[in-house]
């Protein structure tokens, strides 16, 4: 295991085929770390990844790995759905009749798992690793969606690749770090604990972008890029791949820097976007938690 990269090789040959074509390869150099892409993948029907086999993966991960809601949700919620009385391998098992949304966390945990997911990262890390350096803290998370079901607005920490397997969704994206989509002090909150989930309203529909995805397409979502997602008319498989980087880290410690200067009474700009470096402001809050502690989630107003 590379204790900095958290894989366990580095360079490693495939055992397979590439899933990723040298087509779909080309084009996402191009594209990371900013650009949102559909993406070509020959993932389908792979062994570990029907319902299954899912649902025994569920049932060997932990609770905090797993969490199961209603599918008929609104684009923007208010904390977390209530839940359906199913269990995750009742979910799991009865997807298209289920009316749920299902997301099994950190499959790396598992042997097999962790080896599909390395072996995947594997092929895109030249790509990755020439504009933002050592691939991070690798995972994995699998979505299970039942027809028509939603995931709410909502952005995440990691650079990361949602692989449709079986089914169709539409991911409507808007632009990573824009306030006027995820304002600062939500960016802020999320970094130090609080949720992920953003207040949505109609008037923010005009900005976002729709890419639709079907079994063997893909979709590269940038780092903290607000999106919601609605599964299309057959219940749905998709496989996030995720890593973070040096870069990732930095806008996260300086998100939490802005933290600390807002609760002082000041209003300190936005991080930078790639390429931009957010480094001083990390090391400040680095700096700052080392002698005081992380300070609690900022509260918005109103």
């Amino acid at each position: 295991m590379n204790a900095e990269t958290g894989f366990p090789y580095e360079g490693a040959p495939h055992d397979t085929q590439s899933v990723f074509p040298d087509a779909t390869r080309e084009a996402f150099a191009a594209a990371y770390p900013e650009t949102p892409l559909v993406l070509e993948h020959g993932l389908r029907d792979h062994p570990l990844l029907g319902l299954d086999a899912l649902a025994e993966l569920a049932a060997q991960l932990p609770e905090s790995s797993i969490e199961y809601n209603r599918g008929d949700l609104p684009i923007g919620v208010d904390g977390k759905p209530d839940p359906t009385g199913l269990t995750i391998t009742e979910t799991i098992r009865r997807i298209a009749q289920a009316n749920s949304w299902a997301v099994l966390k950190n499959i790396e945990q598992h042997d097999a798992y962790r080896a599909l997911l390395h072996d995947l990262l594997e092929e895109l890390r030249p790509a990755i690793e020439a504009k933002t350096g050592a691939m991070l803290t690798p995972q994995g998370f699998v979505f299970i969606s039942s027809p028509n079901a939603v995931t709410p607005y909502h952005f995440d920490p990691e650079h990361n690749i949602l692989l449709q397997l079986r089914g169709s969704k539409a991911m409507t994206q808007f632009p990573a770090g824009d306030a006027r989509y995820a304002p600062d002090i939500m960016h802020e909150s999320y970094h130090l604990g609080g949720p992920r989930e953003l207040k949505w309203s109609d008037d923010l529909a005009s900005g976002g972008t729709e890419f639709a995805i079907a079994a063997g397409q893909a979709l590269f979502v940038p780092v903290m890029a607000p999106h919601f997602v609605r599964n299309g008319p057959e219940s749905s498989i998709s496989l996030s791949i995720t890593w973070r980087s040096d870069w990732s880290y930095d806008e996260a410690g300086a998100r939490c820097f802005n933290a600390i200067m807002r609760k002082a009474g000041l209003h300190p700009a936005p991080p930078q976007r790639w390429p931009g470096s957010n480094r001083l402001k990390c090391l400040g809050f680095r700096g700052y938690r080392k002698l005081f502690g992380p300070p609690a989630p900022p509260v918005e107003p109103g």
